[in-house]
């Protein structure tokens, strides 16, 4: 993945104050594309075109795409700006869930109450395979709800506790339940920040996720350059 020329910035859309792309930003600057982050929850405005921008990264966050706050009512009706200029999009956990919800899916806790809050298996689909040759059997997760297939997508990934875990709508935006962004400064602060969560029923404890970077990592940051190409710097092969 590189520019190829294209001067124009990837649009960043974050969720809270001292929220950071982390590792999405890092490959995306060594790439040699710029970042124009944005946070809504600021009073950032979210432009009415994006002619500008080469492409979108929205993010996670505490909010629910259930919410009812009305930047994350706009944000979500925002949606239809990358979807209908056919710009390349990237839903990340939160990010992932409001696309879902504005293609008419939805969003919901597990319905035994389970959560993800750590590392867990992930399996690609054949069609995610196809995109993407090598996905992390591992990955890392930090979330209460999850999000249905909309009508016209297709499934990517799955995994037994929460079944849609990465899909594609169209041949430019995608979404995904799980943190490849994740740097360890991230962790750390997460862990320690958000230590409520490792209590939640399913979720597992600070030593696990650090072991869990350990072990998995790699493969992780390898299929987050892979997959950021894909959708930033080449077309999609079409389906079969």
């Amino acid at each position: 993945m590189d520019s190829g020329g294209d001067e124009r910035p990837i649009l960043i859309v974050l969720h809270q104050e001292n929220s950071t792309p982390g590792r999405v930003g890092q490959v995306l600057e060594a790439a040699g594309l710029r970042l124009d982050i944005r946070r809504p929850v600021l009073e950032d405005a979210l432009p009415e075109t994006l002619e500008n921008h080469r492409g979108v990264v929205v993010f996670g966050g505490p909010p629910s795409a259930n919410d009812t706050d009305a930047y994350l009512r706009r944000e979500i009706d925002w949606l239809d700006v990358p979807l209908r200029e056919r710009v390349p999009f990237l839903g990340i956990c939160l990010g992932a869930q409001m696309l879902s919800k504005h293609l008419g899916g939805t969003v919901a806790p597990h319905p035994d109450g389970l959560v993800e809050v750590g590392y867990y298996p992930l399996e690609a689909t054949p069609e995610g395979r196809r995109l993407v040759p090598h996905w992390p059997a591992m990955t890392y997760q930090w979330h209460r709800e999850g999000f249905s297939l909309p009508s016209g997508a297709t499934l990517l990934a799955r995994s037994e506790r929460f079944p849609n875990q990465a899909f594609r709508y169209g041949d430019h935006a995608y979404g995904v339940q799980f943190h490849a962004e994740l740097t360890l400064a991230m962790m750390h602060r997460w862990t320690v920040r958000g230590h409520e969560r490792l209590s939640l029923p399913g979720a597992q404890g600070r030593r696990a996720h650090l072991e869990g970077r350990a072990l998995h990592d790699a493969a992780v940051k390898r299929w987050l350059v892979q997959f950021l190409g894909l959708v930033f710097g080449r077309p999609a092969p079409s389906p079969q």
